[in-house]
C-alpha cells in the first residue's frame, strides 16, 4: 500500500513537470522556428521576388502584376516559381533540378512558408489556383535554428531526468511519515493479536471443562461460538499484520493442482449439506513456485465466501488451467450478483457489502483483503465479476 502511494505521488511529480517541460520547449522552440521563418519571408516580401519565365515568356495571374524590382537581379540564392496544376509554368534561369523538385514538393504542400533543407520559403496562391513559391537560400539561419531546437530538446530532456531524479527522493520524503505510522499501526495490531489469543484461549478451554461439568447448555455454547469467531478475527488481523515481510520466506516448487483439489476436498461436507452442486475441472500436473500455505489461504477464503454466497440447490465451480506466463484459478458460484461499483470495493480492508448480515454472520471483511495481499506478493492479480446468474473470482498469478 506505502508503494502504490509513493508510485503514485512520483508519477503524478514527474508527468505535471514533464509537461511543464514539454511545454516550455514547444513554445521556445516553435518562437525560434517563426521568428527565422518570419525575417526571412519578410525580406523576401520587400524585395518582392519575381523573375521572368523561361525564354523571356511570362503567364499573367492578375492584372495589377508588378514587374521584377531591379534589386533581385543582383542577389544570389533567391529564386521565384509559379507552378499550376503541379507544373512549373515560370522558373528562374540557371536554376538546379534539386530547387525545381523543392519548388514542386512546396507547391504540393499546404503550408505558406517553412523551409525545406537549406531553403526558406513563402508561398502565395492566386485567385485561380495557381501558386507562386519564393525560396531563399540561407544556410546559416537554417543551422541556427536547427541548433536551437536541438539545444532546447537536449535541455528539455536533462530536465526530465533531473525531475525523475528529484521526484524519487520527494516521493519517499512524502511517503516516509506514512510509511513509519503504517508500520506502528501494523506492529500495534500484531501484540495485540498475540495478547488477546492468550486469554481467548483460555476462556475457551475453561468452556470446554464447563460444558464436560454441566453438559450441553446453550450460554457455554454461545461463549464458544464467540470465542471462535473471536480467535478467527485476531488470526486474519495476524495475517494482515504479516503482509509484506516477505523477506525470510522460501520459496519451492510444489504440485499445485494436487494442493488445489485438497484445498476443496476440505470444503466438501460444508458443500454437500447446503445442497450445492460442486464441479471441479483442474488441470494435472501444474507446477509452482511458491509457498503452499499461501495457496490454500487463498482458496479457502474464495471458496469459503462462494459457499455463503450460493443460494440451496446452486451450483460453484471451480477451474484451473495453466497458459504460458500465467496459472489462472477460477471459482464461480451461483447466487445474488456483485454489484459493478463493489466489484473492487470488495479487497478493501473490512468492506463489506451487506453490513447488517456480515455482522450477524460474524464477518469483518479482512478475507478477500487478505487473499489480494498473497496473490500480489507474487506479482498476480483477482478480479471479481458478475454474469448470467454467476459470480466468477479470478485469480491470475505468475508461472514463474
Amino acid at each position: 500500500m506505502i508503494n502504490k502511494l509513493r508510485k503514485k505521488i512520483f508519477w503524478i511529480i514527474q508527468i505535471s513537470f514533464t509537461i511543464i517541460i514539454i511545454g516550455i520547449v514547444a513554445i521556445f522552440a516553435g518562437f525560434s522556428y517563426k521568428n527565422t521563418i518570419t525575417s526571412a519571408t519578410m525580406f523576401m516580401d520587400r524585395i518582392g521576388v519575381r523573375e521572368e519565365g523561361r525564354n523571356g515568356k511570362q503567364k499573367e495571374f492578375n492584372e495589377n502584376r508588378e514587374e521584377i524590382p531591379p534589386a533581385f537581379t543582383m542577389l544570389d540564392g533567391l529564386y521565384a516559381f509559379e507552378i499550376d496544376n503541379d507544373k512549373i509554368i515560370r522558373e528562374p534561369e540557371n536554376v538546379t533540378d534539386q530547387i525545381k523538385d523543392y519548388a514542386l514538393e512546396i507547391s504540393q504542400g499546404n503550408t505558406e512558408e517553412g523551409y525545406i533543407d537549406n531553403y526558406i520559403y513563402k508561398v502565395k496562391t492566386f485567385g485561380n489556383g495557381a501558386k507562386q513559391i519564393s525560396l531563399m537560400e540561407n544556410e546559416d539561419a537554417i543551422n541556427r535554428l536547427r541548433t536551437t531546437i536541438i539545444s532546447a530538446i537536449s535541455v528539455g530532456l536533462a530536465g526530465i531526468v533531473i525531475i525523475y531524479i528529484i521526484a524519487r527522493k520527494i516521493s519517499k520524503t512524502i511517503v516516509k511519515p506514512v510509511d513509519e505510522a503504517f508500520e506502528k499501526q501494523k506492529q500495534f495490531v500484531s501484540d495485540a493479536s498475540h495478547e488477546l489469543k492468550t486469554p481467548l484461549a483460555v476462556i475457551e478451554a475453561n468452556a470446554d471443562v464447563l460444558q464436560s461439568k454441566v453438559g450441553e447448555n446453550k450460554w457455554i455454547g454461545y461463549i464458544q461460538d464467540e470465542v471462535q469467531s473471536m480467535n478467527k478475527l485476531v488470526n486474519d488481523l495476524l495475517t494482515l499484520a504479516k503482509m509484506g515481510n516477505t523477506g525470510n520466506e522460501e520459496y519451492q516448487k510444489f504440485d499445485l493442482s494436487k494442493e488445489l483439489q485438497m484445498s476443496v476436498s476440505v470444503f466438501e461436507s460444508m458443500i454437500y449439506e447446503k445442497k450445492i452442486k460442486l464441479e471441479i475441472s483442474i488441470c494435472e500436473g501444474i507446477e509452482f513456485n511458491g509457498i503452499k500455505e499461501d495457496i490454500k489461504h487463498i482458496v479457502s477464503i474464495i471458496l469459503d465466501n462462494a459457499i455463503k454466497h450460493t443460494n440451496e440447490n446452486g451450483k460453484i465451480i471451480v477451474n484451473t488451467q495453466k497458459e504460458k506466463e500465467h496459472i489462472l484459478i477460477e471459482i464461480k458460484n451461483q447466487g445474488d450478483p456483485i454489484p459493478v461499483e463493489e466489484e473492487k470495493k470488495i479487497f478493501e480492508r473490512f468492506y463489506r457489502i451487506d453490513k447488517a448480515r456480515s455482522r450477524n454472520e460474524k464477518r469483518y471483511g479482512l478475507g478477500l483483503s487478505i487473499a489480494k495481499g498473497i496473490v500480489e506478493k507474487y506479482k498476480g492479480s483477482i478480479e471479481a465479476h458478475s454474469q448470467d446468474g454467476f459470480t466468477s473470482f479470478v485469480v491470475k498469478l505468475s508461472n514463474r
